[in-house]
Order: C-alpha cells, then structure tokens, then sequence
C-alpha cells in the first residue's frame, strides 16, 4: 500500500538581486492554477495528489517553469528561494487582495509575521479515527521535518538566530492545539472555536500538523503536514515526504503507536514538550537537541532523523519508493539549506550574495531535473 500525496507549495517573486517583488495579482489574472496570498509578494500552486514519486517530481517542476516563463515576460523577473523575506521588506505588508476582509483580519492581527513561503505536505487517510492517530503521532514528530526543511536564516539582510526564522516568528494559531483523542474530539473543539472566534474559519487552524478534508472538520481525509520550509529542491522534498509516507505506514499498521498510550507524558505535558522540540528545531534545526515523546530522553534531531530512516528503511523498500528516500543521508550529511546558507555567511558572504547565489541554483537544478527525468513528461 502506498498513500496518495500532494504538495501546497509558496514561493516568493522577485529579481535576480534577490528583492522580494509582489506579483501575485498579475499571476493570478493570466495563469491557471495559482492562489494568491495575503501577500502579494508570494504566490501558492497545488500538485495534484498521486500515489507515484516519479509523477511528483514533475508535478512539482512544472509549474514552475510555467511561471517562469511567465515572469521572463513580465520583466526581469525570477523565483526566490528561502522561506522569509530574506533581505528586506518585513516592516510592511502589501496586500494581495485589499477588498478581502479575511486578509484584512490577518494583516491587523498577525502582520508580516505571516508572509512566508513554505511547502505544505498532504498524505491522504481516509479512515477518521487513524487519521487523529496518525495527526498525534507526527504531531510529535514534527520538529524532526522542520530540522531538515530550514531555509530561512536571514530576515531583512541579517542573520536571525534562527535556521527557521518563518517557524521561529509563525504565529501558532490558536494558540493552545490540543493532541484530539478522536474525530467526535476534533470537531468539538473546531466548533467551540469558531464560536469564541479563537479561528475564524475552518482554515485558521495553523499548527504544525492538521486533519484536512473538503469539509472541515467532519469529511477529512488526509493529513496535512505544515511545519515546514520552503524547500526548493524537488529530490529533498520527496526524500522528505518519503520518510512522512514511510512513518505513516508503520503507524497505520501498528495501532499501538500512540502518544496518548506509549508515552510517559500526559496530553498537556506532550502538547508542551513539543511546542518546545519545535522551538528547537526552529533554531538549530539538525543540530537541535530534542526531547523523545516517549520518554523524555534527550536526542539529537539528526539522530532521532536517523533512527527513524533506519525503523521504515524495509519498509518504504518493500512498498518500492526507498530510492526517493536514501537522498536524506545527503541532508543529513551537508546540512539543509539554511545551515548551507551559514556555512556561506560565516566565511563572509552577506546575505544577499548567498541568495543570489541560491537564486542561480534553483534554476539550474530545475533545468537538470527537466532534462533528466521529466523532459518527456513535461513536453
């Protein structure tokens, strides 16, 4: 058995020099297929979910030579890597869609804290009950994903602290998620915060992992995994994805695996202690010290990372997609893309030369994967 997966990408427009430009509302006017933000500084496209790695890879391609394309037309335009406005423009927010009150909310409330890029993973469960299972587990193992998707150290030119300054700022929305013991849980809870107008919808529910479904809370049927950067290169991405896929499988056929059950902590103590692991991981990303869910002991993210590989190792080789997986060691071994970046920053390139230079190479290992492997796909 393997799951249906998809992605909801964002990514930023701007110049080669690595200024943010807000484009959205022509992109959305003359393309099919994208979504505006808040924002117009970033703009969202959606891959169609498919069970295949092969078919991802390209459905992830595509539309972005699309939009290249389309922004080689507009001007001297391109796509910019990172997952915040790395090099200035965070003292303002520049509206994407000023007659929408839902956006009016989310500017006078959160501010530019949410103008980010990410990419949002979707596996589909279609049972409800092991969806929330599923949902509790990864929810405690969320940090692990952020640590190797971190691409945002810079905001406004400057090195932050962070090697996720998006999940570092992101407000957290409600602010108290609990871990839902069941769907009939889940629902309760949606309601009573819509009631109070602690969400005000079905979509304000920003947390690291979130039951999804086409009728919020009641029909869903996929988990949606949100805790993680930008990442730009489509291989990293599906390794990343191959280890959600991976665990997901060895939670749908062990239904002992459980924070609610297999951990020494109470609800409160494990919504906390991952609160925490996400702060972490926020700031240190693969070199975070963690705390396990389980039981408390302290753990490395890359060694909890990979712990995990070698636990669903058979398994994603017996469901043929270990290929996709086994690009992880190369993580884990040069670093994500924010801990590249400080490699960079620390010998003495600014952040706007890293960029740049991260700006140039997203557009060639695109045009490397178009020819390799998806040239026939993408004709």
């Amino acid at each position: 058995m393997v799951l249906l997966k998809g992605f909801e990408i964002e990514i930023y427009t701007g110049t080669p020099q690595g200024e943010i430009v807000g484009l959205s509302d022509k992109i959305v006017a003359d393309l099919d297929g994208f979504m505006r933000e808040p924002d117009s500084r970033n703009v969202e496209y959606i891959t169609e979910p498919s069970h295949n790695y092969e078919n991802l890879l390209c459905a992830l391609l595509r539309p972005r030579r699309v939009l290249r394309n389309y922004l080689n037309r507009l001007g001297d335009y391109t796509l910019i890597p990172g997952s915040t406005l790395s090099l200035g423009g965070s003292d303002r927010f520049l509206r994407s869609d000023p007659a929408n009150p839902y956006h009016d909310y989310i500017e006078n409330t959160y501010g530019t804290k949410v103008v980010t890029a990410s990419v949002h993973i979707n596996v589909g469960i279609s049972d409800p009950e092991v969806l929330m299972r599923a949902c509790r587990v990864i929810r405690m193992e969320a940090p692990l994903f952020l640590a190797l998707s971190a691409s945002s150290p810079f905001l406004d030119g400057k090195a932050t602290g962070y090697h996720s300054t998006r999940w570092g700022l992101f407000p957290q929305t409600p602010s108290h998620v609990p871990l839902f013991a069941s769907h009939a849980d889940h629902i309760q809870w949606v309601e009573d915060q819509l009631l109070t107008g602690t969400m005000q919808n079905v979509r304000h529910l920003w947390a690291s992992v979130r039951p999804n479904g086409d009728r919020r809370p009641y029909d869903l049927n996929r988990l949606e995994l949100r805790i993680c950067d930008l990442v730009t290169d489509p291989i990293a991405l599906l390794a990343i994805t191959a280890l959600l896929e991976a665990r997901l499988l060895q939670i749908i056929e062990n239904p002992s695996i459980d924070p609610l059950t297999q951990s020494t902590f109470s609800p409160q103590e494990l919504v906390t202690l991952t609160a925490e692991n996400e702060a972490a991981a926020a700031t240190g990303s693969l070199d975070a010290h963690l705390r396990h869910w389980q039981d408390g002991r302290s753990i490395l993210a890359r060694d909890w990372i990979s712990e995990m590989y070698q636990d669903v190792w058979a398994l994603a080789k017996q469901q043929g997609f270990n290929c996709f997986l086994s690009p992880l060691h190369k993580i884990l071994r040069e670093g994500n893309e924010a801990q590249q970046w400080l490699q960079l920053h620390a010998v003495g390139f600014d952040s706007q030369r890293v960029i740049t230079q991260a700006i140039v190479a997203t557009q060639e290992r695109e045009i490397e994967l178009e020819n390799k492997l998806c040239s026939s796909l993408l004709a």
